[in-house]
């Protein structure tokens, strides 16, 4: 895949609309935002568009709406809903819940501006408010995927949102590995770049995967192997050192031999993590995987609860007591991997990171990123959050603001999104 993409920068916005897909999927509660963290990424694009005399209509999907009637009914009645209950205007409810007015709002308070709000995505109020449109202003679509065609990547919406506009600016990296009307549609009918936002993404991570400084040291993380299958397979082609953590780490045990006790384990997986190791062998690849482990007879409950553990071999685990983070040892021998890196990238945290008594390996990962003078890439949820909980974010070159994108990026797959934008000539 080609990541080298024009921007915002390779291409004369002045005077010209521009439709900016931004990810303003933000967290509220009671219609009031709780995080406008994404909103804040933006503002770079938009602050560049408009001073360089762009008229921007902004537009973002929130959440996961039902987009008809029907819809709304089908998945409230699989919930247990009576259908005689579900009427449209308690689906026109649970809409408004969903709407991007807050973010309108939010945005005028940050820019210091009017930022005008369209009822509707595509339809009267978007083309009206469109028209009008002056360079210099900003308007926002109401939530995307109000339109059922939206995640379907409907040709006939792709190319409604398209005639709002003269220009295509993507700066949604969380949504670039979907091929949504738009992140990937609305490019077959305008002139598509990036804004500034994946254009660090793909720069940073693209050279990274394609031209790393070496050594390079990949840590995974996370629950189960399954859900790494193919970034395994793919860093193993790349890297020099592979470090696997987390409940994934005792599947690979589980094919070394050992006695895991209750510990997650994907039994489905355990040839596939034998190949993995044959395979790191045959490539010249170092594979580390936890020496130690931080054990309990039972999982917290409630997550943040109290849990009594001790720390043991990773091949004395007992047969009634499960791994739930890794040990003292294993914490040394992942930070000592990092400190000779010239390039590390972390997906997935060490242990149950959301319980303070089993966030040691995932705490240890974090300041050994902090302290390397590798670039240092962090990609997925809990790992960007220990990084930013722990004030270790300034200290790490690139974390990345797309979860699955990010996922599918380190698997080398395609990103829709991203293959949609023009290449830099």
């Amino acid at each position: 895949m080609n990541y080298e993409k024009k921007s915002v920068r390779d291409i004369d916005v002045r005077g010209k609309k521009v439709l900016l897909r931004c990810d303003f999927n933000v967290p509220t509660k009671n219609g009031v935002i709780t995080s406008d963290k994404r909103i804040v990424a933006a503002l770079p694009t938009i602050k560049y568009l408009l001073d360089n005399g762009a008229a921007v209509i902004a537009c973002s999907h929130m959440g996961k709406p039902n987009a008809t009637f029907d819809s709304f009914v089908k998945k409230q009645t699989e919930k247990g809903a009576d259908p005689a209950t579900l009427t449209e205007e308690a689906w026109k409810k649970s809409l408004k819940k969903l709407s991007l007015a807050p973010v309108a709002q939010r945005l005028s308070e940050l820019l210091g501006m009017d930022v005008k709000m369209a009822s509707d995505v595509v339809g009267e109020s978007a083309q009206a408010m469109a028209a009008e449109l002056k360079p210099g202003q900003l308007m926002l679509l109401e939530n995307l995927r109000f339109e059922k065609g939206e995640t379907k990547n409907d040709p006939k919406l792709a190319k409604a949102l398209a005639s709002l506009a003269e220009i295509y600016v993507s700066d949604a990296f969380g949504t670039v590995h979907r091929a949504h009307a738009s992140t990937a549609g609305v490019a077959d009918y305008l002139p598509a770049v990036c804004g500034f936002l994946i254009e660090k993404e793909i720069g940073i991570m693209g050279k990274a995967l394609a031209d790393p400084d070496r050594p390079f040291v990949a840590i995974l993380g996370g629950a189960k192997v399954s859900d790494k299958l193919n970034v395994i397979s793919n860093l193993l082609e790349k890297v020099d050192t592979l470090i696997i953590g987390g409940g994934m780490a005792y599947t690979f045990q589980a094919a070394q031999g050992y006695c895991i006790g209750t510990s997650l384990f994907d039994a489905e997986k355990v040839d596939y993590c034998k190949e993995m190791m044959a395979k790191a062998q045959a490539n010249g690849v170092k594979l580390l995987l936890p020496v130690d482990v931080v054990i309990s007879k039972s999982f917290p409950d409630p997550i943040d609860g109290i849990v009594y553990t001790a720390n043991v071999k990773s091949d004395a685990i007992p047969e009634d007591a499960m791994g739930l983070d890794i040990g003292v040892e294993t914490r040394k021998l992942f930070a000592d991997a990092v400190k000779n890196a010239k390039t590390v990238v972390w997906n997935g945290p060490m242990g149950v990171f959301e319980n303070p008594t089993l966030a040691a390996g995932t705490i240890a990962v974090a300041q050994a990123l902090a302290d390397s003078s590798a670039v240092t890439i962090v990609g997925g949820g809990d790992s960007a959050a220990a990084c930013e909980q722990l004030g270790f974010a300034d200290k790490i070159t690139h974390i990345s603001t797309g979860g699955g994108a990010s996922l599918e990026f380190l698997e080398g797959k395609e990103l829709p999104g991203v293959a949609a934008l023009m290449d830099k000539e």
